[in-house]
């Protein structure tokens, strides 16, 4: 037996699904990002910025971890948020290892039913209590420690701030040392189960979030109908699509200055993480309720 196999033999390649979940707007996107190294999640201060489950996927000679980013849990208002109920509880059910995060504001009974089915889990749990750098007082965190433990009790619990990367290494290793056995479920140079398609989509709505007021970001989605990609360049032409004619013009803005806006930003961040020069075009347009129609949800990936 050759010294190669031996090895192999001794520490199988081990691979696993890391789900992460949590109510909105505790950073579970930017957990997300720090652990997979990449920006694979979009990032805004706003609730239910992710729609989509999203997969980033680490790789070593070792192992590979398949990190999962889930829309946060809501009571649903229309279609489009029972379609992001379903990815996140989907995320229950395929779990190797789950990520549960929460933050020092949240309040532990907040969404207790979906909690309740977290403590049911036989799966590892790691309970991901984020944004620790806004702790003031000296004892807080041992409070909020115990306060998850009663709540949680077969989690292991990681006190975080994943903007300030403390103490993510070491969540980080204690993943590995859970994963189970198993060769990977995607080629190793795999970085996401997404298309690039998918990144651009992304990056134009979180400039939709961050440059727009109230539900106007909310009533949008983005749809890429050409990407040219060429060795040192990639045309694209995406449509924004509204809900209301009225929203059309607020998207457009006075002499179309707030697209432009919009479109300089998403495509300098396009070029980044594509590494190419970009032409990007961008057009809006109207389609009445599109939130709450399956046909609609089904053709913008929503639903099966």
């Amino acid at each position: 037996m050759d010294a190669d196999n031996k090895i192999s033999e001794e520490t199988p390649h081990r691979a696993g699904f890391v789900n992460i979940v949590g109510n909105p707007n505790v950073g579970k996107s930017t957990l997300m990002n720090d652990l997979v190294g990449e920006r694979i999640s979009i990032i805004t201060s706003k609730a239910q910025t992710t729609r989509h489950r999203i997969m980033g996927i680490v790789n070593t000679p070792e192992y590979q971890i398949v990190y999962s980013d889930t829309p946060g849990v809501l009571k649903p208002k229309y279609k489009l948020q029972e379609s992001m109920l379903e990815f996140s509880e989907g995320a229950l059910t395929d779990a190797d290892i789950l990520l549960y995060v929460t933050d020092v504001v949240e309040d532990p009974e907040k969404n207790k039913e979906y909690l309740d089915r977290v403590a049911k889990e036989d799966v590892p749990v790691l309970l991901v209590i984020n944004k620790i750098d806004l702790l003031k007082g000296d004892g807080e965190l041992e409070k909020l420690v115990a306060q998850w433990h009663e709540r949680l009790p077969k989690a292991e619990i990681f006190p975080t701030s994943a903007t300030e990367h403390f103490n993510i290494d070491n969540l980080k290793n204690r993943i590995v040392e859970l994963l189970p056995p198993s060769p990977p479920f995607f080629g190793k140079d795999a970085l996401t189960d997404k298309p690039a398609r998918f990144f651009v989509t992304e990056i134009i709505r979180e400039k939709l979030l961050l440059n727009y007021d109230k539900e106007i970001p909310y009533s949008t989605e983005v749809i890429v109908e050409k990407f040219d990609e060429k060795e040192n360049a990639i045309h694209i032409m995406a449509v924004i699509y509204v809900e209301r004619d009225s929203q059309k013009g607020i998207i457009i803005g006075k002499g179309g200055e707030k697209i432009k806006k919009v479109g300089i930003e998403a495509r300098q961040d396009i070029e980044k993480f594509f590494g190419k020069k970009v032409f990007l075009e961008m057009f809006v347009k109207v389609e009445k309720d599109w939130r709450n129609r399956e046909n609609k949800l089904r053709a913008f990936g929503y639903l099966e």
